[in-house]
């Protein structure tokens, strides 16, 4: 199941990168825990742990970096026991101080009884996740516009 989703900023590519990619359990509305599960420095082949919780359903992740191209692209390839999920984020510079992010997901069920179950619920369950991902991607413009990545340097 791919789903994608786009909203304009009003602060610099690096900043919106930066705040992106280093802060997700800050802006995120689903993942309460995010942690590198290495010492090295961010970048391709960085390996991370997560969890989600949505609706007191906590979900486990491991993770690793696939591409990371300051300030343009950064993706990761994601795994659970019931699916995996490879996000692939595009920052776009629109100006001096505008950002465009746009974030494309896919979700890739792994037991028989998940992919029945997308399969059956697969235009609902879209089309949640596609609301979803416009509410997360919308709380990110809030928090950088409100200058969060200014309060996460000091």
């Amino acid at each position: 199941m791919k789903m994608a989703g786009s909203i304009e900023i009003d602060r610099p590519v690096q900043e919106v990168f930066d705040y992106t990619v280093n802060n997700v359990a800050e802006w995120s509305l689903v993942v309460v825990e995010d942690e590198p599960l290495d010492d090295k420095p961010l970048g391709a082949g960085s390996t991370f742990r997560f969890a989600t919780e949505e609706r007191g359903h906590r979900m486990e992740f491991t993770g690793e970096v696939v591409r990371h191209d300051p300030p343009t692209a950064h993706a990761a390839e994601m795994k659970s026991k019931l699916f995996d999920i490879t996000g692939d984020y595009s920052f776009e510079s629109l100006g001096p101080d505008l950002t465009r992010v746009t974030l494309r997901s896919t979700l890739q069920p792994k037991t028989f009884l998940i992919k029945l179950l997308f399969f059956v619920t697969s235009f609902f369950v879209k089309r949640a996740n596609c609301k979803a991902t416009a509410k997360e991607l919308q709380n990110l413009k809030k928090l950088l516009e409100e200058g969060a990545a200014d309060q996460t340097e000091s």
